[in-house]
């Protein structure tokens, strides 16, 4: 804290705009994390003194508050495990339907829904940067920035492949169908890594018209960006926003990213950490599966831990899968 707040009284700080409103964001981040554990020592000290009155009649109101404070500390147990170069910072959320056509376009579209419902219940922010629609119905792809503190520490437990098995509400027997789909999690903040170097002379960039699903969604100017950096072969496309600068920052936000990715890869251990192996989004190489029929159930395959309320799951209560998942890593590390 006091080394980037020495970075901060640089003179020529805001030469770099980009850098110093990221070096803003962490002291910001730092300031709320250290006042969060003077508040829990505050609310330690306040219980204690109550509990010397010895007032039985003060006993519901400390039985209260110490659970509130158990709770508190629990979360910060979790945290605590977030201690990766990027954990505390924003993340990239990618969404990608697999095997299963139209069924599998819909799961999508339920992972995006149960993510967002997720981001809101933690007070993240949330801004789909890049959206491509299914022929029929729910999404082929999708890119979700997300803004908070751990968002990427939290969100890097959902990288892999979701299994969904129900009727399908697509088939006219009304038959038990599986679908897949696949969720990579980048991170955000990588502007102010050295490492990142992007030569805009490797760059082909290509301004199009934004697809849409008719109507007034259709973009009569050109303003969607696709980037071809040329030494990795990585193409990015962003066309969410109305203004190709906005598209174009995104696009290139989401390029600096999948670089880091390939670099942290070329070291094993990083790319177990990062990433994980690549597997293809089929049966077989599922992280989780969600069963709605003919019982409900998720279970997570990494760490066997599962919660019969499917439903409430698709509504964005995962973090006991997260939980689960970063503590079995914190014991076999």
């Amino acid at each position: 804290m006091v080394n980037l707040k020495v970075q901060a009284e640089s003179q020529d700080l805001w030469d770099d705009r980009e850098y110093a409103l990221s070096l803003m964001k962490k002291i910001s981040d730092q300031s709320s994390l250290i006042d969060g554990w003077k508040l829990i020592q505050k609310r330690f000290t306040d219980i204690y003194e109550l509990a010397e009155l010895d007032d039985e009649a003060l006993r519901p109101e400390l039985e209260a508050e110490l659970g509130s404070i158990e709770k508190l500390l629990s979360e910060k147990e979790i945290t605590a495990l977030l201690s990766g170069p990027y954990d505390q910072g924003n993340a990239l959320l990618m969404i990608q339907s697999g095997a299963g056509g139209t069924e599998a376009q819909d799961w999508a579209s339920m992972l995006m829904r149960m993510y967002l419902r997720w981001i809101e219940k933690r007070g993240f922010k949330s801004e789909i940067i890049d959206q491509t629609e299914g022929e029929e119905a729910g999404i082929k792809t999708v890119t979700i920035a997300v803004e908070g503190i751990y968002a990427y520490g939290y969100l890097r437990s959902e990288k892999g492949v979701h299994r969904l098995v129900r009727l399908s509400p697509f088939d006219a027997a009304h038959r038990r169908h599986t679908s897949f789909a696949s969720v990579e999690i980048l991170p955000a903040d990588v502007s102010g890594d050295d490492e990142i170097i992007i030569n805009p002379e490797d760059l082909k960039i290509d301004i199009f018209k934004s697809s849409g699903a008719g109507g007034q969604n259709v973009q009569k100017n050109a303003t969607a960006i696709r980037i071809t950096h040329f030494p990795s072969g990585l193409v990015v496309i962003c066309q969410n926003e109305r203004s190709q600068l906005q598209n174009r920052a995104n696009a290139m936000r989401v390029l600096k990213a999948r670089l880091l990715e390939i670099k942290q890869a070329e070291d094993e251990k990083h790319l177990a950490e990062l990433r994980g192996d690549y597997v293809k989004t089929e049966w077989g190489s599922q992280i989780r599966s969600y069963v709605l029929h003919p019982y409900q159930l998720v279970k997570d395959h990494r760490t066997d831990f599962e919660i019969g309320n499917a439903q409430a799951v698709l509504e964005g209560e995962i973090d006991p899968f997260i939980e689960s998942f970063l503590r079995s890593k914190s014991s076999t590390n």
